[in-house]
């Protein structure tokens, strides 16, 4: 796939599944109202939300960068992503997008956000658990397994790994 056809499926990737899940969703479980929690700790949601939404697209230029494809199991990549991000943890669209929907809790003071983005995790748990490892096994063989041998998928790593 070229680079420019990657980064156009890319982008449209992006704004339909995680744009559906991290912005989408929270906006309709919550109309984008505040609640009332004390000031501080709703200002810290912006960590995990500005966090989660550079590493959102840091992880969708990879694909293209360096996998020449997209994260959509239509259009997958011709190379295994292990770069950037993906040296510490496996699944880091996974973890950003649960970060970022984290974050709009607290800014927004919305529990039912906190319920909703355990709901979501769990689902792309599942997803990556028994659709995205075995199809990743059979596309990349032995290059996968080590890889996931080494990385862990949800929690990252302290030290990148480089392929060892």
């Amino acid at each position: 796939m070229r680079k420019s056809a990657a980064a156009l499926g890319s982008s449209l990737f992006l704004a339909l599944a995680p744009g559906t899940v991290a912005v989408l969703l929270p906006w309709w479980l919550t109309g984008w109202r505040a609640g009332d929690w004390w000031p501080p700790v709703r200002l810290m949601g912006l960590i995990p939300l500005a966090a989660g939404t550079a590493v959102l697209l840091s992880a969708f230029v990879r694909f293209v960068a360096e996998g020449l494809g997209t994260p959509a199991p239509v259009a997958p990549t011709e190379h295994l992503v292990v770069g950037g991000l993906y040296r510490y943890v496996r699944n880091p669209m996974y973890v950003a997008v649960v970060a970022a929907v984290a974050g709009q809790a607290l800014l927004l003071a919305r529990p039912i956000l906190l319920t909703y983005g355990a709901c979501a995790g769990l689902l792309m748990w599942a997803f990556a658990r028994w659709y995205e490892e075995p199809a990743l096994a059979d596309r990349f063989g032995a290059e996968y397994e080590r890889y996931r041998r080494s990385v862990p998928g949800w929690w990252p790593r302290p030290h990148p790994w480089h392929g060892d």
